[in-house]
């Protein structure tokens, strides 16, 4: 789903560039984390996302 990101997608400007991806292993561990929590708790936001990932929400 992600492997055009290693060669370059178009951007905003109209050049290509590289986009940091995630293992998808870290989001697994984050929905089991989340799984795991007592009942009488709740996890209303979460957002999982490459370190070097420029903008929250963009596209």
């Amino acid at each position: 789903m992600t492997r055009p990101m290693t060669t370059g997608v178009p951007q905003a400007d109209g050049s290509l560039a590289v986009e940091p991806r995630i293992d998808p292993a870290d989001v697994a561990a984050t929905v089991v984390h989340m799984a795991g929590l007592p009942l009488d708790t709740n996890v209303q936001f979460v957002t999982v996302m490459a370190t070097k990932m420029p903008f929250i929400g963009r596209g």
